[in-house]
């Protein structure tokens, strides 16, 4: 029989919970200026603790790891902080541990969330992080309103909602961005995140990230390339069901499921990064189910585990052989990050040993680069001081099983996160970081060892068919960090490329030099310029890929600027060229679109819809501008499907653009709507 675990929590959980600071027991009496109570004062208390725990070394930690809920390690002063149950806290003691209680975060735990005056939505009194009501929301809704880019999809299922009797739970949603317009197959960016559900800004993080690209699709040259010829994938709640009690405040780590043999409404639960089915049942996991580091009753036991296996074999192909000594090859493609909190780190395989992969080379060198953005520990998990080791992890399942370059990052300073670090320092840190990697999802083992090209810029980015051009840039082969765990060797800029309007790696694309600004390649960080050739050019937006490659010849990652050729006095610009998407009957399908001014006159643009059965709505102000030349324009177009549209029924309408300076001056756009659901998955998997 199921249990209804929120029901029970409601009762227990904030006795256990959230009534240990008490301000007249001995835990309030301490010296001024301090925050740790030496374990020889006694307390009366039988209520937990956050605590420092000193350990002899790293093969001691190993063994605490095993059972103890570690928040922070600090290998230099031999010290982990961990929550502490009273009889644990007792039982170290006993054992001869040196045990200090934190008071900040003691008194931390025990405070219940609030929700703060003028807070409408948002986690109570942290309105920055969405519930996992509102991501899914939100997330669905961007679905809606991008078809041609983004896809929200179910991919399994929380723990509550395979097993009756209880709670409803929750679908693993999961949002795919990409130009669908463009075919694969694809490169691919897997992101997770809230696998621990108390780990607040990991969701939030992967949900602006989505909303980052989206909005920034067309205008971000970097990005529109990227969507182009890449996929990201996102499931921002790998563990919904635990996140909605930690919503609460509670400091819940685990899923929720209950039926394993612990009868502690507040211990129970799988802890999901160690239930994977590579090394599961090793170090750092626990085989008792009240422990917070429970492994499960067997590897993937958990559906939410289940889950996120399948949909990583699906997606990924199958790269390295079975051997732990096997390396995935050098143009492996691919990549998957996990995020938790805390730490401020970035970690990668393996997790459950000293010996490094198979893959450690450019394992550190792409962990190098997320270091540079993020100035986080750069570090192989399992490697003595860098954290402790643990087994049955999703990313050393990731790498194990396909050979996918795989990274957890530790992001912040605290599991609930405050709004203003957030804000401040968390989400800016790690946003170009999450660039970074998708840009190297191609080749994230070569890639990311060549340089970057920085500030691409162009003498004008409107000129007309012929006109000269001049690119300049910036190749730098120096961006890493890794904070102390090791330096990245660094060459001399060899050569640089660009190409116009498609990327290198496509069949029969030409490329051209760039040229050192000083005359010679003979320093990491060097100056570019080019003369582009726009003779052959047609009207309209292009873009130039730009790359570069060190003296060791590693190419880089490629950065991207758009220019416009003009030519013509009147001429309007529309993207994209066809649109494809699905609304259940009686329900509104939406479509973006954006105009630009590809002419030398500032011009208006009448927006017209033809052909179409359904009720189709475009923007009330008609016509749109006036757009100065290359200005631009977003405007939506909702199709509205009757409620008595047979499922499968399809309309379709053709979106013109026309020019108010010269009407024989048009584009346009297909705009194709099913009733019902548009099944992307399977065609997205199969590629």
């Amino acid at each position: 029989m199921k249990i209804n675990l929120r029901s029970i929590l409601s009762a227990t959980l904030p006795i256990f919970i959230l009534s240990i600071f008490i301000t007249s027991s001995p835990l309030a009496a301490r010296p001024s200026g301090s925050n740790l109570l030496p374990e020889m004062i006694p307390t009366d208390t039988d209520q937990p603790v956050v605590a420092r725990v000193y350990f002899a070394d790293f093969a001691d930690l190993n063994r605490l790891a095993t059972s103890l809920d570690i928040w922070e390690v600090n290998h230099n002063l031999g010290y982990l902080v961990a929550l502490l149950p009273s009889e644990r806290y007792q039982g170290l003691i006993q054992e001869g541990y040196k045990v200090e209680i934190d008071l900040d975060k003691t008194s931390q735990l025990h405070k219940q969330n609030q929700t703060i005056p003028s807070q409408s939505s948002g986690i109570p009194g942290y309105p920055c992080y969405r519930t996992v009501e509102e991501t899914y929301t939100d997330l669905s809704q961007l679905a809606l309103d991008n078809p041609t880019l983004a896809s929200w999809i179910d991919i399994g299922d929380s723990w509550e909602k395979t097993t009756p009797g209880g709670p409803s739970g929750y679908d693993l949603n999961t949002l795919i961005l990409t130009n669908t317009g463009i075919p694969g197959p694809k490169p691919r960016f897997y992101l997770i995140s809230a696998i621990h559900a108390r780990e607040y800004p990991t969701a939030e993080l992967v949900t602006r990230f989505a909303e980052y690209l989206v909005e920034n699709y067309g205008i971000d040259p970097d990005i529109t390339w990227m969507l182009d010829y890449f996929e990201v994938h996102i499931t921002p709640h790998a563990n919904p069901d635990g996140r909605l009690l930690a919503e609460a405040g509670n400091s819940w780590r685990k899923n929720t499921d209950n039926d394993d043999g612990c009868l502690l409404s507040y211990s129970w639960g799988t802890d999901l990064n160690r239930n994977s089915s590579f090394k599961w049942a090793g170090v750092g996991a626990s085989s008792d189910p009240c422990n917070f580091n429970y492994h499960g009753p067997s590897s993937a036991s958990e559906p939410e585990t289940q889950a996120l296996q399948n949909y990583a074999a699906a997606i990924f192909p199958d790269q390295r052989g079975p051997g732990d000594t096997d390396p995935a090859p050098q143009d492996a493609v691919g990549i998957f990050i996990t995020l938790h909190s805390y730490g401020e780190l970035v970690l990668f395989p393996w997790g459950w040993t000293t010996v490094a992969p198979p893959n450690d080379t450019p394992l550190e060198t792409l962990g190098r680069k997320f270091g540079f953005f993020t100035q986080y520990e750069v570090c192989q998990s399992g490697e003595d001081g860098c954290i402790y080791q643990t087994s049955g992890s999703t990313d050393d399942w990731v790498y194990a099983e396909l050979g996918v370059a795989s990274y957890t990052f530790e992001l912040g300073t605290y599991f609930f996160e405050s709004c203003a670090n957030f804000e401040q320092t968390v989400f800016p840190n790690n946003l170009p970081a999450l660039l970074y990697a998708f840009k190297s999802t191609r080749r994230p083992y070569q890639h990311p060892a060549g340089p970057e090209t920085l500030d691409l810029a162009l003498s004008s980015d409107h000129i007309a068919p012929g006109a000269g051009l001049i690119l300049s840039g910036i190749a730098d082969d120096t961006r890493y960090s890794s904070q102390g765990w090791g330096a990245e060797p660094v060459q001399s800029i060899a050569a640089a490329r660009f190409s116009i309007d498609a990327p290198s790696w496509v069949g029969g694309t030409t490329t051209y030099p760039l040229i050192p600004s000083d005359g010679s390649f003979d320093t990491p960080i060097e100056s570019l310029s080019a003369t582009v050739d726009t003779t052959s050019l047609v009207p309209g937006r292009h873009t130039i890929f730009v790359e570069s490659q060190d003296a060791d010849s590693n190419w880089g990652v490629p950065s991207a600027v758009f220019f416009w050729i003009t030519g013509e006095d009147y001429l309007p610009g529309l993207v994209p060229s066809y649109a494809e998407g699905a609304a259940q009957p009686g329900s509104t399908a939406s479509y973006n679109f954006q105009i630009t001014n590809l002419g030398t006159q500032d011009d208006y643009f009448s927006v017209q819809i033809t052909g179409n059965n359904w009720v189709t709505v475009f923007p009330s102000v008609n016509p749109i501008g006036p757009l100065i030349p290359g200005e631009s324009a977003l405007f939506a177009v909702t199709v509205e499907v009757p409620e008595d549209a047979e499922e499968g029924t399809q309309d379709n309408a053709i979106l013109t653009i026309t020019s108010h300076g010269n009407s024989t001056k048009f584009a346009m756009s297909t705009i194709k709507t099913t009733a019902g659901n548009l099944s992307v998955f399977l065609p997205l998997i199969n590629k």
